[in-house]
């Protein structure tokens, strides 16, 4: 008898705890979209964001057509048209609004996106009510959400980001101005780590995404690792050295889209009074040059780094330095909404290997070996990209707080920078 009970209280309690943390998440949402207009929620910056209105109504999507739909008995759509409109890349769950044209979607209003996300919270908070053993599948698929929608919760950051910096009246997300640090950092201190065979990937004892999967083991040379990330005062140096019109620094590719973009610096730079200025959710700001570089490409990273007689660290270097280190900094808890000047000390420790920005790594995307997608539509959410992409570690200023880990593998293509995106550098011990 005291068994039973003791399981039953177990269960109770795991699923108060997955219901809070579904309720603080889906509250997180509505935070974040409180400070916009409808009319800052409904507009697409260009193809690779979205609107924050399909932001929030995807997410909510989510959770109705692979969980609630399946799993509460008598649950009837919001309406069958969000289907067609708040699906993203799921083949398997039919035709989609395409994405370069989610920006002209002004129907549904936003507040029906918001009257669609009260109505499927009704229908979770039911789902509970009728019991939710931990270790089911509902519990599975809600935990899968939650991680879900907080992914599209730095997007909504970044996509609006995006959205105000194309606006000539460069309009600020919020109001609060960051304290600027009084000087630079000096030069960044190195950590040496011993080569060997190291096992990588995810342990299965907490959430991990299929990408993060099957734990195996890599071959590591020995190598050092830059205790700082990268900063803006380097970046100026490395501008100032004719960086961006020097092809010997950069690969072909990169070479190819300098030259027909147009860079001359960083994403989201310009230049104003003969002084460089950068739009940040706070508005356009001067540049901070003790802070991290945010908002470069691949390309551009792997420039730096050679420019700087260094490279960039391959995802599996990153996993083991990062492998005890625990998974906090600068991110969205801490409402700085910009990367942060690394902190003094490190006494050769590593710094900002979270939060701030996403690290470029000179590893592509690629399965681990004996990877295979899970069965289902599920199986859409991340195998099917794993080509011509390249992985970033650590988490950014706008990631929320527990959604990263060292084995975390975030991929963007290598032209792209909207994203907070910096890196750190890396060297080989001769």
């Amino acid at each position: 008898m005291t068994l039973q009970l003791s399981t039953q209280r177990t269960t109770i309690e795991g699923q108060r705890v997955l219901e809070n943390r579904l309720s603080d998440t889906r509250h997180l949402s509505y935070e974040l979209a409180a400070p916009l207009s409808a009319e800052d929620m409904t507009v697409q910056a260009m193809e690779d964001t979205s609107p924050t209105k399909w932001h929030l109504a995807h997410v909510t999507w989510f959770f109705e057509t692979f969980i609630l739909t399946k799993y509460l008995p008598g649950y009837r759509p919001f309406d069958d048209t969000f289907n067609y409109c708040f699906n993203s890349y799921y083949e398997s769950q039919g035709p989609r609004q395409p994405r370069p044209k989610r920006g002209v979607l002004t129907r549904p209003s936003t507040e029906r996106v918001f009257a669609y996300r009260a109505h499927v919270d009704d229908a979770l908070a039911k789902l509970f009510a009728h019991g939710i053993e931990p270790d089911s599948e509902p519990a599975r698929l809600i935990e899968v959400g939650i991680n879900h929608e907080q992914q599209h919760q730095e997007l909504l950051l970044t996509d609006i980001l995006a959205l105000f910096a194309a606006n000539p009246l460069r309009p600020a997300y919020h109001t609060r101005r960051p304290r600027l640090a009084e000087s630079e950092p000096g030069e960044p201190g190195w950590v040496r780590f011993e080569g060997g065979i190291h096992r990588a990937g995810h342990d299965g004892r907490t959430f991990a995404w299929d990408n993060e999967n099957p734990r195996h083991d890599v071959l590591i040379h020995p190598f050092s690792l830059a205790d700082r990330l990268v900063t803006n005062g380097e970046w100026l140096a490395f501008m100032r050295d004719g960086g961006y019109s020097t092809a010997s620094l950069w690969l072909a590719d990169g070479w190819t889209t300098v030259n027909r973009e147009g860079w001359q610096a960083p994403l989201y730079w310009e230049l104003r009074a003969d002084q460089w200025h950068a739009m940040s959710l706070a508005g356009l700001q001067p540049v901070e040059k003790a802070a991290p570089v945010a908002h470069v490409s691949y390309y551009e990273a792997d420039a730096f780094a050679r420019w700087a007689g260094k490279r960039l660290p391959t995802e599996f270097e990153w996993e083991i330095a990062a492998h005890d280190l625990p998974a906090t900094g600068n991110d969205l808890a801490a409402r700085a909404l910009r990367p942060a000047p690394a902190e003094a000390g490190a006494n050769g420790k590593l710094r900002q290997m979270f939060g701030d920005v996403w690290e470029w790594t000179q590893s592509a995307y690629l399965p681990y070996p004996g990877y295979k997608p899970p069965a289902g539509a599920l199986g859409e959410y991340n195998g099917k990209f794993m080509v011509s992409q390249q992985v970033l570690r650590g988490g950014s200023c706008a990631t929320p707080p527990g959604h990263t880990r060292a084995t975390y593998r975030n991929f963007f293509y290598p032209h792209q920078r909207w994203q907070f995106m910096g890196l750190r550098l890396a060297s080989e011990i001769q």
